[in-house]
């Protein structure tokens, strides 16, 4: 049996309007703290960034005397300073950062897709035996790696070879990737696998025409989480490529700062420009990394 709620049907219309009212100043100081602490988490995010691009367009004084207010005359001589560097630190790490993140990321996006399809779809016992040992490759801390993984590296003559360290993102991002495919790939019905199959599609043609196709929301956040992870990597290019066989941007910003060296408006600038690319990155794909994510909230 249901029994409804009494309702008041007398109530004094002052104490209505009094509880009305009390509800309504409740409210509001809810939603008045939340946009407070909305708004201190925004300062304590956005802040260092706007130290950073205020301080790339100060003079050396300026940000000595006034790093925090935009005082002084502003000037574009710390990005000439960066870009016209007779060793071309910036331009060299620009093109190692590209040609590494994109081959790595491509490689990584491709194969985690494969895999998760196959883990997925397969029910035999080396599919059961990557569920197991996927998970683990993101539970052991990559600093605890780095000595051996440089013994292998220099075995094989890799040490010192932007080959060598992209082979060394693949292997380590994969866990992370399959484990997202993973998750969406449940959600596509393998009905249309079967279909594709009996109007004479093989395997390998039904992933590339069919599956890899709907992954593209999945993708996308891959994409952006693995190319955000490998451009501002910087203890791994340093010690794979070694201090004289190459720099990647992170590593450069780190080679901009000397002992003999002071000019933090160029380090400051040498941020900002390496920053740009991972920007564009994200307007492109924004589109499809957000719906990746209410995807796999809603489907996951």
């Amino acid at each position: 049996m249901i029994t409804a709620e009494p309702v008041a049907v007398n109530e004094d219309p002052s104490r209505a309007r009094r509880r009305r009212r009390k509800t309504s100043v409740d409210m509001g100081r809810a939603g008045l703290t939340r946009t407070l602490v909305a708004l201190v988490v925004t300062v304590i995010f956005i802040y260092p960034i706007y130290l950073v691009i205020l301080n790339s367009f100060k003079t050396q004084d300026a940000i000595y005397r006034y790093p925090g207010i935009p005082a002084g005359p502003l000037t574009l001589q710390n990005f000439m300073d960066v870009l016209t560097r007779s060793d071309a630190l910036f331009w060299t790490g620009l093109i190692n950062s590209v040609q590494i993140t994109v081959i790595a990321t491509v490689i990584s996006t491709v194969v985690a897709a494969m895999m998760a399809h196959y883990m997925v779809r397969s029910t035999s016992w080396f599919a059961k035996t990557l569920w197991v040992a996927i998970p683990l490759g993101l539970m052991i801390p990559q600093a605890t790696t780095l000595l051996p993984l440089l013994r292998m590296m220099r075995d094989l003559g890799l040490v010192g070879s932007v080959p060598g360290l992209i082979i060394v993102y693949v292997a380590g991002n994969l866990p992370f990737g399959v484990l997202v495919f993973s998750g969406f790939m449940r959600t596509i019905p393998k009905e249309l696998e079967e279909a594709a199959a009996i109007d004479g599609a093989g395997p390998v043609r039904t992933f590339w025409a069919i599956v890899f196709p709907l992954l593209r929301p999945a993708g996308a956040s891959v994409i952006i989480f693995l190319a955000v992870g490998l451009w501002n990597d910087f203890i791994t290019p340093l010690i794979i490529l070694g201090p004289a066989s190459g720099s990647t941007v992170t590593v450069g910003i780190y080679r901009q700062i000397s002992e003999h060296v002071s000019n933090y408006g160029a380090v400051f600038a040498f941020m900002v420009l390496a920053t740009i690319p991972l920007v564009i990155l994200f307007i492109f794909l924004q589109k499809y990394f957000v719906k990746g994510l209410l995807s796999g909230a809603a489907k996951g």
